[in-house]
């Protein structure tokens, strides 16, 4: 059912690095017409960087691991493409549906596909506030091999919180030339992570060893935003805690969630939330090539 591009199979065939990167970023992730052109530029990243990039969705209702130009334009401008988990993949398929994947449903198509790293912006986790809002990113984390190359969790989530609930799905957080979890959009959270590797080789040796002992689940690697469009805590923060008075004088819950609280901190900083935001998501791109290329290296 699920239909890999005759690119990514013959590279996956050729034991050669492939890179797979999420669809939600293009379709609900950025504003139009940007969102085409950065979807179209992590490809370019990842090849830059010697590896095959794997960009997943859902279109007409069949799951794809390797969109063609045409179909990354046809999911960064068509209405009513769908935000896909895991558990909505059924619903897209049985409804011939076009769906943008998230962490957890592009994590999970690229496993069956035989895709081991996957370069994103930054994963879902515990949201703020008394509401019990975790997302499903942090169980397909838990449990789906693969190495996950991002900026640490989306900032406006409860960091600690999240921290916290990686730790209890087993998932090994590891820190690309850094000692701290990245907050997204600014470098330091204060939350430490569990290894520090200074190598895509580093990398790929843990990455080797989590295979060879059976452990389930990912490895995180979190790669500090470039410090060029790395904004300040506390600046952040504070757009964040009034994004989130807005989302709830609104109203707006469930899968709206992060894009409008996204939408209105690059608002509040004026663009340059999203400058950061463009900046990681290359910055990360280029980094999973590196650690894909290391670990198939002597294939």
């Amino acid at each position: 059912m699920i239909q890999v591009s005759p690119e990514v199979q013959a590279a996956l065939d050729g034991e050669r690095p492939v890179v797979a990167l999420e669809s939600t970023v293009l379709a609900h992730g950025l504003p139009r017409p940007r969102n085409l052109e950065v979807g179209l530029a992590l490809e370019a990243e990842v090849r830059a960087g010697g590896a095959v990039p794997a960009t997943v969705g859902v279109l007409g209702g069949v799951p794809k691991v390797g969109l063609s130009a045409a179909e990354v334009e046809r999911m960064a401008t068509a209405a009513g493409v769908l935000k896909l988990s895991t558990r909505d993949l059924p619903v897209a398929v049985a409804r011939g549906a076009d769906g943008a994947t998230t962490v957890a449903a592009t994590m999970w198509l690229a496993d069956a596909a035989g895709v081991w790293v996957f370069a994103t912006g930054g994963i879902g986790g515990v949201h703020r506030g008394g509401a019990h809002d975790v997302s499903a990113d942090l169980t397909e984390l838990g449990r789906t091999a693969m190495v996950v190359v991002c900026a640490g969790a989306k900032a406006i989530l409860d960091l600690a919180a999240t921290r916290e609930a990686l730790e209890t799905a087993g998932v090994l957080v590891a820190g690309w030339r850094t000692d701290e979890l990245p907050a997204f959009y600014s470098a330091r959270s204060g939350l430490p992570v569990d290894v520090r590797v200074d190598t895509a080789e580093q990398a790929a040796a843990l990455w080797s060893a989590q295979q060879e002992l059976g452990a389930p689940g990912a490895l995180l690697l979190c790669v500090p935003p470039p410090p060029a469009h790395a904004l300040d805590a506390d600046e952040v923060d504070a757009a964040i805690r009034r994004a989130l008075a807005l989302a709830a004088e609104q109203g707006v819950r469930g899968k709206e969630v992060t894009p409008f609280l996204l939408r209105a901190v690059a608002e509040e900083t004026g663009g340059r939330s999203l400058e950061a935001n463009v900046a990681l998501l290359r910055n990360n791109a280029r980094v999973a090539a590196e650690v894909a290329r290391a670990m198939t290296a002597g294939n």
